[in-house]
């Protein structure tokens, strides 16, 4: 479970679910060496599906990875209910372990926070991985909390952290143990997390070129360290454009243009500007994704 796990867009088109054009992404993502795959995590818009939504497409990518990559869909929400429903589901149509998001909007404390994880994490048999992301939730998952509900359950394996405080992330890992999977969340971080001992990467840009993002963790598998910092330092333009307004607009945007999928959001998302759809147009261009 280490690697580039890419969280893959929702495509839509005419405003419905377009399940033919995920199965080719997933399919794409794997040809071209990702290392996992991962659905309805904040680039796959979830909040913006219903649930029977959201089980269509979890079970739409468990067929099409079809056991070739260990497959990490996000299975919880700020509902408990709904989160505990959601996760049995995958786990009952092919989810290798499941991703958990920090309850949104509502704020719990870290209580509250333990309580939810703790629940999720004992009604499945499967290996769980938090989702820490403030600057979407409005709340950290604090370290404490992590070893409590790593004490409470033997299946919490790791933690994707979205957290720009590379302070917390270097004390989680010593608080942790190196053998607690840790994954940057954060494009910029990719490199220097697996420096301190991190598992791998979440990363939007792998939608765009998951060559080269999986190709950022074999490189440091292989101990060319200096190999895969250029490599950081070559992407990081891309990752930049990434996130010129709200993932996954950029993204969706892009993969319109590399003519993958209709670049279509939800509401209350909005399509990219067109100032930024022509600078996104010659970003790509310059990386070779588009002429």
């Amino acid at each position: 479970m280490r690697g580039s796990i890419v969280p893959v867009v929702t495509p839509f088109r005419n405003g419905s679910l377009d399940l033919d054009g995920l199965a080719g992404l997933v399919d794409w993502q794997i040809r071209s060496g990702s290392h996992g795959v991962s659905v309805q995590g904040t680039t796959g818009e979830p909040g913006s599906l219903s649930l029977e939504e959201r089980k269509e497409v979890i079970r739409a990518a468990a067929a099409a990875v079809d056991g070739r990559v260990p497959f990490v869909p996000g299975s919880a929400s700020a509902n408990h209910e709904e989160s505990i429903e959601l996760s049995r589901f995958a786990q009952a149509h092919g989810a290798d372990a499941l991703l958990f998001i920090a309850p949104y909007y509502s704020r719990p404390g870290q209580e509250g926070i333990y309580r939810h994880f703790d629940a999720l994490a004992k009604c499945v048999d499967l290996p769980v991985i938090l989702y820490n992301i403030p600057g979407r939730t409005a709340v950290n998952i604090e370290i404490d909390t992590v070893a409590r509900l790593k004490e409470a359950n033997d299946n919490l394996i790791g933690v994707k952290e979205s957290n720009k405080d590379f302070e917390h992330i270097n004390r989680l890992l010593h608080r942790m143990g190196r053998d607690f999977l840790v994954y940057s969340g954060i494009e910029l971080l990719c490199y220097p997390i697996l420096a301190i001992g991190g598992a791998g990467f979440v990363s939007a840009t792998g939608n765009l070129m998951p060559v080269e993002v999986a190709r950022l963790y074999d490189l440091v598998q292989e101990g060319k360290w200096l190999e895969a910092r250029e490599l950081h330092y070559h992407m990081m333009t891309l990752n930049d454009a990434v996130f010129m307004e709200i993932n996954p607009v950029p993204v969706k945007t892009a993969l319109g243009m590399m003519g993958k999928i209709s670049p279509e959001v939800r509401l209350p998302l909005a399509p990219l500007s067109d100032r930024n759809r022509e600078k996104l147009r010659g970003i790509l261009a310059d990386y070779g994704l588009i002429r």
